[in-house]
């Protein structure tokens, strides 16, 4: 039997069509029992992730990213809302911290961990590209708006 939290990471979805979530990442959400609300957010991060990677990649800009970096921290960025949900839908940064070091504490290593701590600090010393890629994305408003262009066919204003 299917998990509620690798149901809504995995299965098929027509409206919005959302790209699954790595399995790796599906099942570190489950084991987490990361709540519903959050597995979805983070796919849809990580779906937006995906189309602006290939808007970047289809026009051959090299911004010295790792595109699965940045998928890796989309995916992932605010798992530490497990451990602080009231954080899914009110203000607070306590997640950030806490998230770097529950993916730690599930084998993640620190360079791929490290976005659940740097995506709502944009100026961290040390943070590149990446972190500010997925700091964006992480947005809600990005998000939306994101998923109004990206995949269309329409270019933003």
């Amino acid at each position: 039997m299917t998990s509620r939290v690798l149901s809504i990471a995995l299965q098929d979805i027509d409206q919005p069509p959302l790209r699954s979530l790595p399995i790796a990442v599906a099942e570190l959400l489950d084991k987490v029992d990361a709540p519903p609300r959050l597995v979805a957010h983070l796919r849809a991060v990580h779906d937006v992730a995906a189309q602006l990677l290939e808007w970047i990649a289809i026009r051959n800009l090299d911004l010295g990213i790792n595109p699965k970096a940045v998928l890796f921290g989309a995916a992932t960025h605010d798992i530490g809302k497990t451990l602080h949900p009231g954080e899914l839908s009110g203000p607070g940064s306590q997640h950030e911290e806490v998230g770097r070091e529950l993916l730690v504490a599930q084998g993640v290593d620190s360079v791929r961990a490290r976005f659940a701590a740097t995506h709502a600090a944009w100026n961290v010393e040390g943070a590149g590209m990446e972190d500010l890629l997925v700091s964006t994305l992480g947005s809600t408003k990005s998000t939306a708006a994101g998923a109004g262009y990206l995949g269309s066919g329409r270019e933003p204003p």
